[in-house]
């Protein structure tokens, strides 16, 4: 297929869609409209599963012509609907800190996935610790824009904070890119992740014994 066919994506799922190998199995949790299963499907030839919880959007998705299950992330019931390795690769893309218990979802998506593929902001940026010692008020970023009392995001970490996680639930980083709100690194971002960079988009899998 051309590369003018395919369906344009934000240069997030870009940089997803170039960890993705071809003809994978994919998961992707908190699918939206299904922009990146469908980019993937049409790039990689990919095949797989959507999971959202928003009606409207899961209708988007299936006229896409994704396979989509209606579901909340905070019901645990990932291992429910698929065996063990059922999936390459399980996505989710910017719904860490908004789920209950992102630590057991952590471990359904590796149960079900050889390989997960995790994206969230960091709390740990700059410009956060400089609005809560200088203004003594809960940061507001373009990445993090809400307010504290209307904000979706109830598990705010840094990339040290998922680092340590990791590695306390034997988990490896395969792979890390660390970037700002428009989706570009720097050297700056490479060499202090934790202070200079705004997203991070992690790959991960079980250690190997």
């Amino acid at each position: 297929m051309s590369q003018k066919s395919l369906t344009p994506i934000s240069p997030e799922f870009t940089l997803i869609s170039d960890w993705i190998t071809p003809n994978s199995r994919v998961l992707d949790l908190g699918c939206g409209d299904g922009k990146l299963l469908t980019h993937l499907m049409q790039s990689k030839q990919v095949s797989g599963y959507g999971m959202e919880i928003d009606a409207q959007k899961n209708i988007a998705a299936i006229q896409a012509g994704i396979n989509v299950i209606h579901s909340n992330l905070d019901n645990h019931d990932l291992p429910h609907y698929f065996d063990a390795d059922s999936f390459d690769f399980v996505i989710m893309t910017q719904a860490l800190q908004v789920v209950k218990r992102p630590d057991e979802l952590l471990d359904d998506m590796l149960a079900i996935g050889k390989q997960s593929i995790i994206t969230f902001p960091n709390f740990g940026h700059w410009r956060m610790r400089a609005q809560l010692v200088l203004k003594g008020r809960m940061p507001e970023t373009e990445t993090l824009p809400y307010h504290w009392y209307d904000t979706p995001n109830i598990h705010l970490c840094t990339f040290n904070d998922f680092e340590d996680l990791c590695e306390s639930k034997g988990i490896e980083v395969v792979e890390r890119a660390v970037v700002n709100s428009e989706h570009r690194s720097t050297l700056g971002m490479r060499l202090l992740p934790n202070l200079l960079g705004e997203i991070a988009l992690y790959k991960v899998q079980k250690k190997r014994a």
